[in-house]
């Protein structure tokens, strides 16, 4: 991936990329009283190649001159559980859609999550799934006006809320 929007470039994650990364989610979380977790939910950033590259997912960052400020990303689904065996084995999650709070309200969320859907349908994944927190509002927002249905499918402990989205 290598794309603009507006004056941030969008590309593919480097090894490099991973401190400055995780800062940004951190961050992000701790804006909204969230607590980042490294041997948690947030292990996949710890290790991008493990969690993404190498299942045949996709990690973004964003950069605006030359700085970090936001990733995107997503892996194919694997079934945890008993409850969710029903799962459509061509499914991805998106993950890490984070972004500095001087990059938000601009409509780069909404163009990462249509490049991201863009990317996983042109390799022939017909089903999204999303996890978010309710504090993470303008996220919610985001995913139910895109066409994101609620599910009660939740596996991950910081989160409340589930979405899908077939095609």
């Amino acid at each position: 991936m290598l794309d603009r929007y507006q004056n941030y470039l969008i590309r593919d994650w480097q090894p490099d990329d991973r401190i400055a990364a995780a800062e940004v989610i951190k961050n992000a979380l701790a804006e909204y009283g969230l607590g980042w977790e490294p041997d948690g939910a947030d292990r996949d950033v710890i290790d991008v190649e493990q969690y993404y590259l190498d299942r045949g997912g996709e990690f973004w960052v964003i950069e605006d001159n030359g700085t970090i400020v936001g990733t995107s990303a997503y892996y194919p689904c694997i079934v945890a559980s008993a409850a969710l065996e029903n799962r459509d084995t061509k499914a991805v999650e998106i993950r890490k859609m984070y972004l500095h709070s001087k990059t938000r309200g601009q409509g780069l969320g909404k163009y990462l999550l249509g490049q991201l859907e863009k990317s996983i349908f042109d390799r022939g994944y017909r089903e999204i799934r999303i996890e978010t927190a309710s504090v993470l509002t303008a996220a919610v927002k985001l995913y139910e006006s895109s066409g994101y249905l609620p599910v009660t499918e939740v596996e991950t402990s910081r989160c409340d809320r589930a979405y899908v989205k077939k095609m």
